[in-house]
């Protein structure tokens, strides 16, 4: 094999392995019931003048499964942390109660849980859709080398070799997903 086609394969492999980082990220923002510190993740707060992640301004905690604290290192936060969590839209109704922030974590309906298994069969998808760019992508520079006077049979071979990562990184998207499934299903 070429030295092209071993960089095609390796920045295709690099870029699906991407999908699968995003995609677990992405799994983790969708609660599956108990509390966890990543719930906030995604809220930003205005720390003088510039949005910055709750982690940075505060320290996140979980005492039990239904529970978050949000303890800010400057009291002055507490006010603006509460204001993002709300701005955040995460279903959350946290209180203040002077030293840090309560977060009860709510059960979740059957009707709650099947709109994140929706979620997250979206999320799956789209990263679905990412790996089968990255073949694209892949193949297309396969197709320009063989133009080039690349061999058609490496080419082949190449093309089967992007086939196979493209299958392994959808089954194992597919397996992420169905344990998140089962995670947010159980009660």
């Amino acid at each position: 094999m070429t030295e092209e086609i071993i960089f095609i394969l390796d920045s295709t492999k690099e870029s699906m392995s991407g999908s699968i980082a995003h995609l677990e990220k992405s799994f983790l923002n969708i609660r599956a019931g108990k509390a966890s510190p990543q719930m906030l993740g995604s809220v930003f707060v205005d720390y003088y003048g510039s949005q910055t992640p709750l982690s940075q301004v505060a320290n996140v905690n979980t005492p039990d499964a239904r529970t978050i604290t949000v303890t800010p290192w400057e009291k002055n936060m507490l006010h603006p942390i509460e204001k993002a969590i709300m701005i955040a839209n995460l279903g959350f109704n946290p209180m203040n109660n002077g030293d840090n922030i309560i977060i009860s974590v709510p059960p979740l309906t059957e009707e709650r849980r099947k709109e994140l298994v929706k979620q997250a069969k979206a999320e799956a998808e789209d990263a679905k859709v990412s790996i089968r760019n990255a073949r694209k992508d892949a193949n297309t520079d396969i197709k320009k080398l063989e133009k080039e006077g690349t061999s058609e049979d490496i080419c082949k071979t190449a093309e089967d070799d992007v086939q196979k990562l493209t299958d392994l990184y959808i089954k194992k998207i597919d397996e992420h997903l169905a344990i998140k499934e089962a995670e947010i299903m159980k009660v």
